[in-house]
């Protein structure tokens, strides 16, 4: 039996007309947002629980716990915020790109829950500047939102009153890291900030902050609507739900998928990808992203969970898989991921400013003729893993994922 998708974020997908908020209410449409209005904020947070929800940004981290820690982290009257992470600057991913064109309104409704459930007023959606339909079209849903009395003062008649306001992303990959979007948002430099504190204490403008990615607050809608047994009825034991998969590379149908959790890697690449390209040989494949992790051929079923794959020593991550033939050679790709890590540093902290230059200058020794290969790889990941243990954020301790899966499974390459 051919495969096939289970769309939750991905339901309306070419069914309305995104710029159309009477097409989305006639199917639904923030229904779930008026039933959340009507529950206690802790009953909503309690509902998100029983569905298991997992940040589908890449951490993985439970959503309910997030939404329970910022809410709880004041007891008195204080300012919280809720901000989408919408940045997408990991290469191969897009999927947060299709909901924004595709359904900006059950983002915005998805935002609205998620506010309501931490006594949030104020909400930032932070979309990557390059991504100008979707600013355009999130915009626009904004604005229908307000007049139809989704957003605003006193929501649906309750007493709940929230805004909802654009900012165009930075242009810098460092920017899709929480700490260092906050202070775009605040009109600062993108740089990470030293933690602890977290942003559930002290986030944007120093108040207790909830960040979610654009595809986990897709989700709420689904979740309010249906109940969080509904959505824990699918999915792994630990992986609740569905999670939508970007492919891209050697395979003959490169697209985006929406997959219950524990679906086969299998599954995604040779049935609903369509299989490899020109009838090719399957090498491998980065899953995650620039930082993600290779894997080869003979786990290509394991099930793609947050679990099951950090067991085996993969990362899920925001969910791109790259497919590589057996042509391709990896240790030009580990070269242009280190590059672009070397590029996209903001040189805050010593660990990343400089490992990242030096990783790429061993990478380079490492094709020459006569280079003592095994000698400069061991380095690399010795030069990585303390990068990984001493850098401030993801990117100078990311490299140490991929450089690692590809010296373990594709040593050759080099």
């Amino acid at each position: 039996m051919k495969a096939t998708e289970h769309r939750i974020a991905l339901k309306h997908l070419g069914k309305i007309n995104p710029e159309s908020i009477d097409e989305y209410i006639a199917h639904g449409g923030y229904e779930a947002l008026v039933k959340a209005l009507d529950m206690e904020p802790v009953r909503v947070v309690e509902e998100i629980s029983r569905s298991g929800l997992r940040g589908r940004g890449g951490s993985g981290f439970s959503a309910a716990q997030k939404s329970r820690s910022t809410g709880e982290t004041t007891k008195w009257n204080v300012q919280r915020y809720i901000v989408c992470n919408g940045d997408e600057s990991e290469p191969g991913t897009f999927k947060d790109r299709i909901i924004m064109e595709n359904d900006p309104h059950l983002l915005i409704e998805g935002m609205v829950i998620g506010a309501y459930a931490i006594g949030a007023s104020k909400g930032y959606i932070y979309i990557r500047g390059e991504y100008s339909k979707a600013i355009s079209l999130i915009r626009k849903a904004i604005k229908d939102a307000r007049n139809k009395g989704y957003l605003g003062k006193n929501i649906a008649g309750s007493e709940f009153s929230m805004e909802i306001e654009v900012k165009p992303g930075a242009g810098s990959y460092l920017s899709g890291d929480g700490f260092s979007m906050l202070e775009t948002i605040e009109g600062k430099r993108g740089t990470p900030r030293v933690k602890p504190p977290l942003p559930m204490e002290r986030g944007l403008f120093n108040k207790p902050t909830l960040i979610n990615n654009v595809e986990t607050l897709a989700h709420l809608q689904s979740i309010i609507l249906n109940g969080g047994e509904w959505y824990a009825s699918m999915g792994t034991a630990t992986s609740k739900g569905t999670k939508i998969f970007t492919v891209t590379g050697d395979v003959k149908n490169p697209g985006f998928f929406e997959v219950t959790m524990g679906t086969p890697l299998r599954v995604l690449i040779e049935d609903l990808a369509g299989g490899m390209k020109e009838e090719k040989k399957f090498k491998g494949a980065l899953l995650g992203g620039a930082a993600g992790t290779f894997i080869p051929e003979e786990y290509l079923d394991t099930p793609l969970c947050y679990d099951a794959m950090r067991e085996k020593g993969f990362h899920l991550g925001a969910g791109a898989v790259i497919v590589y033939n057996d042509e391709r050679n990896l240790a030009d790709t580990v070269s242009s991921l280190l590059s672009f890590f070397r590029t996209n540093s903001c040189g805050k902290c010593v660990p990343c400013r400089v490992g990242t230059t030096q990783l790429k200058k061993m990478a380079d020794k490492v094709k020459a003729e006569g280079a003592d290969k095994d000698a400069l790889l061991d380095e690399m990941l010795k030069q990585a893993r303390m990068m990984a243990a001493t850098s401030l954020c993801a990117v100078g301790q990311s490299p140490l994922l991929p450089l690692e899966s590809a010296i373990k499974y594709f040593r050759k390459d080099f």
